[in-house]
């Protein structure tokens, strides 16, 4: 049996959580994703982890003053001592209760030991199609994010010998 593969944290968008447009902040909507990214890790790896990337964040929609907001993360992949999590946040007028997709992003956290080094994690082992092209749409980002840091590097090194 696998570990907990994922969960689901709650919350109420409340005034002190909104920007000057009346909308909350992006930068709340990235701590309850960072919070549940890291709440989904330490649950599968059974040890304290740490945010080592936070893919594209995308905002699809606004989430207002007493939405209540569902931010879900699940484990998608696993590399040795890494997870990758994707993490969707939805919202809901309570008083109607339509919901709506309004963040996604994937996240990486590394598990560490006690000493704060690397540690192991149990593997992903997709049992189904929707695990399967979650753990492909992973593979994928992360080929898109090595090939994204080989042309930073790239040109950082450029720049450099330009003087």
């Amino acid at each position: 049996m696998q570990p907990q593969q994922e969960l689901v944290l709650r919350f109420l968008a409340e005034p002190q959580h909104v920007n000057f447009g009346g909308k909350v902040h992006g930068g709340q909507v990235m701590k309850w994703i960072d919070q549940a990214g890291f709440a989904c890790a330490s649950a599968w790896s059974a040890c304290y982890c740490v945010t080592a990337y936070v893919g594209s964040v995308h905002f699809d929609a606004p989430i207002l003053i007493g939405d209540i907001v569902d931010v879900r993360a699940e484990v998608i992949m696993t590399g040795r001592t890494s997870m990758h999590i994707a993490v969707d946040v939805s919202a809901r007028d309570p008083k109607v209760q339509s919901i709506r997709r309004t963040t996604h992003c994937v996240l990486v956290f590394v598990a560490l030991d006690e000493n704060l080094k690397p540690k192991p994690v149990p593997a992903l082992e997709p049992e189904n199609d929707a695990q399967r092209a979650r753990w492909v749409y992973a593979g994928k980002l992360k080929a898109l994010e090595m090939q994204a840091q080989k042309e930073r590097s790239e040109l950082v090194e450029l720049l450099r010998s330009a003087g």
